[in-house]
């Protein structure tokens, strides 16, 4: 294999354990994939524990494309077991837990998000696996094992239980079972690497512990970053507005990607492009053009990317999805699959029920799948985009 790493370096804010003077004998990660003779198992896990993914959790997605690329394989985890526990790391208070239903819908559309990311074809270069393969499994004993291999002082050092600890917010003892659960999914893969935000570091290294105690060579840990979101102060949310969807219309994407801060555009290139950080042009409105062309053609093709540019130049915001006049509904309260065969969305609204029902509609990125969906008045419907599928959009107007 090439010992050309920067691919791997790229974009990364620490790879853990590093040689040093101290422990000399500790193998580097370059070291490993230099001399490996066979493909490392490369890990990365994800809860759905909702509906849509966005830019910042394409990150780890993509340096596993990277793995992938070099010759190994990825190991996409998806977490349908610890996603109904859901991972208390940045949480002040316990996750609401999911259904198997809401998990189970969950991770078909994370999937789906990903595949203009991974290579799903390749012979032997990825692995999907569901970790309650292994989890659900697990009996009263085994249970007993893991949870004797931490001690409570050091599941209380972990950043969001300390917090919460200090304020006296309620910490549930099946919360502490999450980086158990995550570090044994390491174990049942036999995982080499694994891959993680930087808030992932302590549920990775529990990962290294529970494979030393199997008998197992512990993995290295890929720390990436945290991608601050579009309003340049705070990491990418949904729930704070600042996102960018991969499931949103190419348009929806042009515009928010063209107006990134111009002191993040180093990042988003870095974190979310292949370009050469020392090709990029010098006037930071081209930077802003670039980023959202680059990042519209990677997940919707070239042409779609021309033609995001150029109805943002020529209809600016409005401009980029086809616009539906809610004048044209006679009466509210009106039913979604009403409104989804009055908009051409759908042929008829009987249609349209459907849809719903088939998980295939979505109202600014949410997905909505309750059929009887109403709304009262047009002022929660004006200026949102209506969706079905991957390609149907409009944009609801006055």
């Amino acid at each position: 294999m090439a010992d050309n790493f920067s691919w791997l370096h790229r974009g990364i804010a620490e790879v853990f354990p590093q040689p040093t003077d101290a422990e000399s004998d500790i193998e580097s990660l370059e070291k490993r994939l230099a001399t490996t003779d066979r493909p490392l198992r490369v890990k990365y896990g994800i809860d759905p524990t909702g509906a849509d993914i966005h830019l910042g959790h394409s990150i780890p997605m993509r340096k596993l494309r990277g793995f992938q690329d070099a010759g190994h394989t990825a190991v996409l985890i998806i977490g349908d077991f610890t996603a109904r526990i859901g991972d208390p790391t940045g949480k002040s208070e316990m996750r609401r837990q999911l259904t198997e239903a809401d998990v189970k819908q969950n991770a078909q559309t994370y999937l789906d998000q990903v595949r203009p990311i991974l290579d799903f074809d390749t012979p032997g270069r990825l692995e999907v696996r569901y970790n309650s393969e292994w989890l659900s499994r697990l009996d009263l004993g085994k249970i007993t094992e893991l949870l004797a291999t931490m001690t409570v002082g050091q599941m209380l050092a972990k950043e969001g239980f300390a917090d919460r600890y200090k304020k006296e917010n309620p910490i549930f003892l099946h919360e502490f079972l999450y980086p158990l659960m995550q570090g044994y999914d390491s174990v049942a893969i036999e995982a080499d690497v694994e891959l993680g935000g930087t808030d992932q570091k302590f549920n990775i290294a529990v990962g290294r512990d529970l494979q030393r105690h199997f008998g197992q060579k512990p993995q290295f840990g890929v720390l990436l970053p945290i991608l601050i979101g579009t309003d340049g102060v705070q990491k990418m949310s949904k729930s704070l507005g600042n996102y960018v969807s991969l499931s949103e219309h190419p348009g929806q994407k042009y515009q928010k990607l063209q107006g990134v801060p111009d002191q993040l555009l180093k990042e988003y290139f870095e974190l979310l492009t292949d370009l050469p950080i020392d090709t990029l042009p010098e006037n930071p409105r081209d930077r802003q053009m670039l980023l959202a062309w680059e990042i519209v053609k990677q997940y919707h093709g070239e042409e779609a990317a021309n033609e995001a540019k150029e109805a943002a130049k020529s209809g600016g915001k409005e401009g980029a999805v086809p616009e539906f006049s809610l004048a044209g509904i006679s009466q509210f309260p009106v039913k979604l699959a009403y409104l989804l065969g009055a908009t051409g969305l759908c042929k008829s609204t009987g249609e349209g029920k459907r849809k719903i029902q088939e998980g295939g509609v979505r109202l600014d990125g949410d997905r909505i799948s309750d059929a009887d969906t109403s709304f009262p008045q047009p002022d929660e419907l004006l200026g949102r985009v209506l969706q079905v599928g991957k390609n149907k959009f409009v944009r609801l107007v006055p």
